[in-house]
């Protein structure tokens, strides 16, 4: 066989994100074929063998990947519509032209997508996709593309949705699936793309879109599929008020009590948003293990609210950081959420002591690997672990006054990313993309942003 192929990084600054937050000011890290060799202080180990590539990287922070978990990849051509709407409005105007997309542009927006995120420093991704139109073509399956192409490490929760607008749900009728063609639909997508394996690139999730788009059937035997295949269970839970008032309205009860009435609370399930809880809410979650994937600029784009996310971190509930769908947030860069996490968590009740810059950057790397059932594997620099980081240069005029790395990447301008790598494989150099050529990505979004726009407007 031949010899594994070393990749040396030398002379930077090192935070492993490690169950002690281990920082290293001149440090180095080896990667040895797709795992993590070595972490430590000063130079690299001597004698090191078929070293192929030598990084000096001075001037950069290296951190774990970014980690997302909540986004939906079909919005990047629905872009800056309904800027000025809550929620549930939101969902109705746009309902009728998302219910019009095809497999062509389902690949062009999860490569735009993946491609934002990707250069912005995101080595693992993850995308709920429960828009299914009659006809449509072969969505699932463009998304695992795009994103094996892209070379992102990646997490399709296989969504659904069959309470339309004759049941009293929000998108048109012509929109959803029935019961059980959901139900098989996910299931196939299960045995055609899942991973399980320690290194796995394509995992899947069951995902059920939402309480008022979902009967409670489809919920119930939703998580029962899932836990008989063996794998994680996603959905939106608690996001706006008037999700609190549909649930009491329809259900008899909260969300949180809803969600476990139909078995959806568990260390195997993780949920979008989670605004609106009160204390038992965050109890249930804290003893369930149920994680949570915080979205803080959707959740202001929208009016949603203030998630209670240092409550919830005190209580032992997982929390990562999603970039959520980019119809409610058009910059579609998970980087930028470590800020606005800091930032939005300091205007609720904790204020100043609500976050700080090594919570935030945890909830983007480590939290997120919690919360996609993976921290054994990414998430953190240890040897060991899979070779997903990140190098961000921290010398220009954006951050070069700023003494701690740490701080320089959470509090300063969105830094550039110097190199990028996923599996021991660099997928971004220089700020841009090494897999796949960005500028006829943009082209393709744009071509499909536009056809989706004339489809629509046809009616």
């Amino acid at each position: 066989m031949a010899a594994v192929q070393r990749i040396v990084i030398e002379n930077a600054a090192i935070a492993t994100v490690d169950a002690q937050d281990t920082e290293h000011a001149d440090g180095h890290v080896v990667l040895a074929g797709n795992r993590i060799e070595s972490v430590g202080a000063g130079r690299s180990p001597e004698g090191l063998e078929n070293v192929v590539r030598r990084i000096d990287a001075a001037g950069h922070l290296v951190t774990p990947g970014l980690v997302n978990t909540h986004h939906h990849f079909y919005q990047w051509i629905t872009r800056g519509l309904a800027t000025d709407h809550n929620l549930f409005d939101w969902l109705v105007a746009l309902y009728p032209t998302w219910a019009r997309i095809d497999e062509r542009m389902v690949r062009a927006a999860a490569q735009g997508s993946l491609a934002m995120m990707a250069r912005g420093g995101a080595t693992t991704a993850m995308d709920h996709h429960y828009v299914f139109p009659r006809g449509s073509g072969d969505l699932s399956g463009a998304i695992v593309g795009a994103a094996r192409d892209m070379g992102v490490r990646f997490t399709l929760a296989r969504g659904s949705m069959d309470r339309s607008e004759k049941d009293g749900g929000l998108p048109p009728d012509f929109a959803v699936e029935t019961l059980d063609d959901a139900l098989a639909a996910t299931e196939e997508t299960v045995t055609r793309h899942h991973d399980a394996s320690f290194d796995a690139m394509t995992q899947i999730a069951v995902a059920p879109c939402s309480p008022f788009s979902v009967s409670t059937e489809l919920m119930r035997q939703g998580a029962e599929l899932a836990r008989r295949l063996g794998v994680r269970l996603h959905t939106h839970g608690s996001e706006t008020v008037e999700e609190e008032k549909f649930c009491h309205e329809l259900f008899g009860m909260g969300p949180t009590d809803y969600f476990e009435s139909t078995g959806w609370l568990g260390e195997d399930v993780w949920m979008a948003h989670c605004v609106h809880m009160n204390d038992s809410d965050i109890d249930a979650f804290a003893r369930t293990r149920t994680g949570v994937a915080h979205c803080p600029s959707s959740n202001a784009r929208l009016a949603a609210g203030i998630a209670r996310v240092p409550d919830m971190l005190a209580a032992g509930v997982p929390v990562g950081l999603g970039v959520d769908g980019t119809a409610s947030n058009e910059s579609g860069e998970l980087h930028t959420e470590l800020r606005n996490a800091l930032l939005i968590n300091r205007l609720g009740a904790h204020r100043e002591a609500a976050l700080n810059a090594r919570q935030a950057l945890r909830l983007g790397t480590f939290g997120g690997a919690q919360v996609l059932g993976r921290a054994t594997q990414i998430g953190s620099l240890e040897p060991g672990k899979l070779a997903d980081l990140v190098l961000w240069k921290l010398d220009t005029l954006a951050h070069a006054s700023i003494a701690d790395p740490v701080t320089a990447l959470v509090f300063g301008a969105a830094a550039p990313v110097t190199a990028s790598f996923v599996n021991g494989r660099q997928i971004v150099e220089n700020g841009r993309l090494s897999t796949v050529d960005e500028d006829a990505v943009a082209r393709s979004t744009r071509e499909e942003a536009r056809r989706l726009a004339r489809i629509a407007a046809q009616g």
